[in-house]
């Protein structure tokens, strides 16, 4: 057994929103920003999304922090959800992960963890 398969994973306070980093609004806000080839993207906090549809929650799996040669600890955390077809959009820190899920779906997010060996806080 690795240290990918019995994560604690934490939600984070809020809900966020993704947008493209040309349209960010406030950097102040800003979780996590990616720039990739297509001008990037961020994870913007947004605690009264427009839509709630459009509003994710954040899951953080580096409270025990965990070396970025250490392998499989993301995949641990996103392969229960794709087995569940919950949508994702992660950016990786030093530390650990952020998993941004659908924050209408966190109930059915926590659930799937926990059956595949994760304990949810938060």
């Amino acid at each position: 057994m690795s240290i990918a398969d019995h994560q604690t994973v934490r939600v984070l306070s809020g809900r966020f929103v993704l947008e493209r980093a040309a349209d960010a609004k406030d950097a102040a806000d800003i979780l996590a920003a990616v720039n990739g080839p297509d001008g990037g993207a961020v994870m913007r906090r947004v605690d009264e999304a427009e839509d709630p549809a459009d509003a994710w929650a954040a899951l953080w799996n580096g409270d025990a922090a965990h070396p970025p040669d250490a392998t499989g600890m993301l995949a641990a955390i996103v392969a229960p959800l794709a087995v569940g077809a919950v949508p994702v959009w992660v950016a990786a820190s030093f530390d650990g992960d952020i998993v941004l899920v659908p924050a209408a779906r966190l109930d059915e997010v926590t659930r799937l963890l926990a059956e595949a060996g994760h304990r949810v806080e938060g």
